[in-house]
């Protein structure tokens, strides 16, 4: 049913919920997953056009992809990484049509009307304009 599952990470402690989450999926279906991280800020949007070296924050979360990677790899699962930089309702987008994703995978931070108008809503955003199913979990309070 899923073969191809973009899990996308925001290296928060939100991520530790999805995460068991699209273990199990993965390994009931066979499925390959894709865990995408997207840079945002200042650097990583700069990044192309400024022709910048990779920042600190952006080795961290390419360090994180790695890490995380290994711990679902030792489960036997297929894992690939990505790390994009830029819009990141824009950058899942873009990934899971170009990978043909069955399923995108996310961590709701439970923010609500006020909450989002400060912080956004990439889920928010994906779910608009996406057709691939989209698999929500809200994270765990702290």
């Amino acid at each position: 049913m899923y073969k191809k599952i973009l899990l996308t990470l925001d290296n928060s402690p939100a991520d530790e919920t999805i995460l068991s989450h699209v273990a199990e999926l993965a390994a009931h279906f066979g499925s390959k997953i894709i865990l995408l991280h997207v840079a945002d800020g200042f650097a990583a949007r700069q990044f192309a056009q400024l022709k910048l070296a990779e920042s600190e924050e952006i080795k961290a979360d390419r360090d994180y992809l790695e890490k995380t990677a290994e711990l679902l790899r030792a489960k036997k699962l297929t894992v690939e990484t990505k790390l994009a930089m830029g819009s990141p309702p824009a950058e899942i987008l873009k990934i899971a049509e170009a990978e043909s994703c069955d399923l995108i995978a996310m961590a709701g931070h439970g923010h609500r009307f006020l909450g989002d108008l400060v912080h956004g809503s990439t889920i928010t955003e994906v779910r608009h304009n996406t057709f691939i199913p989209l698999l929500v979990i809200r994270a765990k309070k702290k």
